[in-house]
């Protein structure tokens, strides 16, 4: 039974490490949306339409491909004031790069009626934390991928009003390692690495969205469902350094389930020509992160050992997202772009930790677009400050030995190629 019992708070430390929110919700998926903040949603004037608001392809002429991706550069590091041990009392995170790329393709049928399909990964991202750090009880590497295929279609009601509305293919692993201590009373106390490798699942989703032009100015809205996935993988225990005659009493390895819930995702936004060279784009974006208030954990552990169910709190709360944008037409071929976003954190303060340190952060952005003949290339720079943020860590020492404040910023770097015939 105490093994038991250790395998299940093992499981709940994994699992809730792939708490979502905006630290794992990436958004750029087109550089030159990015280079205005991701304030697009009026704008949807490239194949990212796809993704950005789909109703945007019916104003596209011919056949457009954009491919490209985005390099994604976070450090962080946690104080941990009331820890004994001055080594440990500020721990940084370990260098990781990511890069969710990114496809569209997209060809106009007759006046009204075009059609297209985007490929990109929006939700994802990770944390990697030294091994033997105090909160490696929570977690030491944290890893999360999704995988979109999204077809759609579009088609323009009036001159001045267009309709889109696509439907995804959504494929999701998740990775974890963890450590945990085990004791077993007058035999043995000591720390084994415990690691969830590749749980997968899959599930659908759906978006659509609406255009308006009217001379300077456009307005756009978009919505992309909310969807769960079951996810189902094997949790298994490194049993190497425990000694031998202690090994039959930790089971192996268990097959896990849960079901995670993934948030509705509304955007409005407006843009106005300024001037025949500026152009300027806001946007307001609402997300239901409500859905994920809880989520149970199954394990069935390996030769009988039993069964476990484990409900895990999450209670994260709606979010907003506020963007703005500005793009300059240097020349014919040649555009600057900048903007500004507020990201709000939809995570309360007691589910934050290690595995996912989420804060509401402010980005600056930068970008430029240009065009030779049929091709184009867009480049895209975000640089993001979070807030400073203090968490209990889940309580996993006495006295908040373990509480600790987290500071993260990040870097991202993204491009798009464009092809037009």
């Amino acid at each position: 039974m105490k093994i038991l019992m250790f395998m299940s708070l093992a499981l709940v430390f994994i699992l809730s490490t792939v708490a979502f929110g905006s630290g794992f919700l990436i958004y750029e998926h087109g550089a030159a949306a990015m280079g205005m903040a991701g304030a697009f949603v009026s704008i949807a004037n490239n194949a990212t339409a796809v993704f950005y608001n789909p109703a945007g392809m019916a104003w596209l002429k011919g056949t457009q491909i954009e491919a490209g991706g985005t390099f994604i550069f976070p450090s962080g590091s946690v104080s941990l004031p009331n820890w004994p041990d001055p080594t440990y009392q500020k721990v940084y995170q370990l260098d990781q790069t990511f890069f969710p790329p990114h496809f569209y393709l997209t060809q106009k049928l007759g006046s009204r009626l075009a059609a297209g399909i985007g490929v990109f990964a929006p939700y994802g991202l990770g944390t990697s934390w030294p091994v033997n750090y105090p909160l490696k009880y929570i977690c030491t590497q944290t890893t999360m991928e999704t995988f979109f295929i999204n077809p759609a279609i579009a088609f323009m009601i009036t001159d001045n009003l267009s309709i889109g509305v696509g439907v995804s293919y959504i494929h999701s692993t998740l990775s974890q390692d963890l450590s945990r201590h085990v004791v077993i009373p007058s035999v043995w106390a000591g720390d084994i690495p415990a690691s969830l490798n590749k749980s997968k699942g899959n599930s659908v989703g759906y978006n659509a969205g609406l255009l308006f032009k009217k001379g300077k100015f456009s307005l756009g809205f978009h919505w992309r469902s909310g969807f769960n996935i079951d996810y189902s993988g094997t949790l298994t225990l490194d049993k190497s350094n425990v000694p031998a005659p202690i090994q039959p009493y930790i089971p192996g390895s268990g097959a896990v389930t849960t079901t995670f819930k993934f948030p509705n995702l509304f955007g409005l936004g407006a843009s106005y020509q300024l001037s025949p060279k500026l152009l300027w784009s806001a946007e307001i974006q609402y997300y239901t992160w409500k859905v994920y208030k809880n989520y149970t954990i199954n394990v069935v552990y390996e030769g009988g050992a039993g069964t476990e169910q484990e409900l895990v709190e999450e209670n994260f709360k709606n979010s907003i997202i506020l963007r703005t944008g500005l793009q300059y037409q240097v020349k014919e071929n040649l555009a600057l772009r900048c903007g500004i976003l507020y990201d709000q954190t939809p995570q309360p303060i007691e589910s934050m930790d290690p595995s996912l340190p989420d804060a509401s952060r402010v980005a600056l952005t930068a970008g430029l677009g240009y065009t030779k003949n049929r091709f184009r290339v867009d480049v895209g720079y975000q640089y993001e400050m979070f807030s400073n943020r203090t968490s209990p860590n889940r309580d996993i020492y006495p006295s908040g030995l373990g509480s600790g404040t987290y500071h993260t910023l990040g870097q991202l770097l993204g491009f798009t190629l464009g092809y037009s015939f």
